[in-house]
């Protein structure tokens, strides 16, 4: 089942003057043509009139809930579309973003698991936004392309040391690029695919190796496309799914191969999406959940099996999001929270846990506020960082944890 948008998503041609805020906002996708759009990245910062503003009282944890979101300390700076990582130290980094008034983010924190407090660290050289995130076997941090100001996109790429706590530049990316992926390769180099550059999507795909610090181009896909998932698989190969761009949404998903630098066709999903999350399942499967569709937010799920290619549909989400995150936990499950829904607009006040052998969905304990364009991050303790995002208030510096249900038997 999915919620039913009452017209069919109008798919926006970028022009220089108020594409970028389309494609950025992630509001109006769903909800008219290019002259009702909203304009202006601080519109979508602070979301439509239409949301309602209100937030609903605290879901109280029962017996029935598997788990609960507990406070922690607060984000130095608010910020939404930011990157979080988990150091080995098993701190986890947060940089860029979005702030409250308006502006991209350079600077950077830390939060510290021991103590629930979060502290400034180093700042990046540049501002960015919808950047990438991805640790590396040194234990730095490989940050790369992004949005600085509409429509300035990155090329640019630095690396954080947490010995240091300080970011250096490293090489530059052939496309400068957002809304792209970044995924670790057992070799330790770090691709780069698709994105959007210049109001256009990009089949091109690069390659960071940590030990040169030099970026190289290596085989293009198949299809253009952006807001898509990269998903590395236990064979090596990394399964690049959904998306969309300027002709709509993308059907094809392809598989790249390091070992030769080539992409080749994989089987389609039933539905096509983006802004949909994937994890990759200990029996070796990848769960695609939610995501935007042609009929607006997804409550549909499928899983892909590497060994034969092929979707399979499974449990259906009780709420349709996109813009969400989800997490694999320690005991199998993912962890799916909030996002953005349709229509009509609204933010999405649920979280819900997949299960791998049943191949169903619970209801668990919501985050509050509500909220869109955040992150979650595993912890080594096995409970889980949300921090930041949109909200109907403005953008957020709230954080919170989210520990299952065994970790809660000793709480009062």
């Amino acid at each position: 089942m999915k919620t039913a948008c009452t017209s069919r998503i109008a798919f926006l041609k970028p022009r220089v003057s108020i594409g970028f805020a389309l494609y950025a906002a992630g509001l109006v996708l769903a909800l008219a043509p290019m002259s009702s759009a909203i304009a202006g990245d601080n519109a979508a910062a602070e979301l439509s009139p239409s949301i309602p503003a209100h937030l609903p009282g605290r879901l109280e944890v029962t017996g029935d809930l598997p788990g609960r979101w507990i406070g922690t300390g607060d984000l130095v700076t608010g910020r939404a579309r930011h990157g979080a990582t988990l150091l080995p130290n098993g701190q986890v980094l947060v940089a860029g973003g979005l702030s409250n008034l308006g502006g991209i983010l350079a600077t950077a924190e830390l939060y510290d698991p021991a103590t629930g407090m979060w502290t400034a660290t180093g700042s990046m050289a540049d501002g960015r936004e919808f950047q990438t995130a991805t640790l590396l076997l040194n234990g730095k941090v490989l940050t790369a392309g992004g949005v600085a100001f509409a429509p300035n996109f990155l090329s640019s790429a630095e690396l954080y040391d947490p010995a240091t706590g300080m970011w250096t530049h490293t090489g530059r990316l052939a496309d400068a690029r957002a809304f792209h992926t970044a995924t670790l390769l057992p070799n330790g180099k770090v691709l780069v695919a698709g994105g959007f550059n210049d109001f256009r999507a990009l089949a091109s795909a690069g390659l960071y190796d940590p030990a040169t610090g030099v970026w190289t181009q290596t085989g293009s896909a198949a299809t253009t496309r952006y807001d898509h998932t990269a998903t590395l698989l236990p064979n090596g190969k990394v399964l690049v799914a959904g998306g969309r761009n300027h002709h709509g949404l993308v059907i094809l998903n392809e598989l790249y191969d390091p070992a030769t630098g080539i992409w080749t066709q994989t089987g389609s999903m039933a539905t096509a999406r983006y802004y949909h999350t994937a994890t990759l399942l200990p029996n070796g499967q990848v769960l695609v959940a939610g995501g935007f569709g042609r009929d607006g937010g997804l409550t549909s799920a499928e899983l892909y099996d590497p060994t034969t290619g092929v979707w399979t549909a499974t449990g259906s989400m009780a709420d349709g999001r996109y813009i969400h995150t989800a997490t694999s936990l320690p005991n199998g499950q993912v962890l799916v929270a909030d996002g953005f829904g349709c229509c009509p607009p609204h933010l999405v006040v649920t979280a819900e846990l997949y299960d791998p052998e049943s191949g169903n969905w619970t209801a668990t304990d919501h985050l509050n506020p509500k909220r869109f364009n955040h992150t979650a991050t595993l912890l080594l303790n096995g409970k889980v960082l949300v921090s930041g995002g949109n909200a109907p208030n403005g953008i957020l510096a709230r954080a919170e944890l989210y520990e299952s249900a065994p970790e809660m038997l000793d709480i009062p």
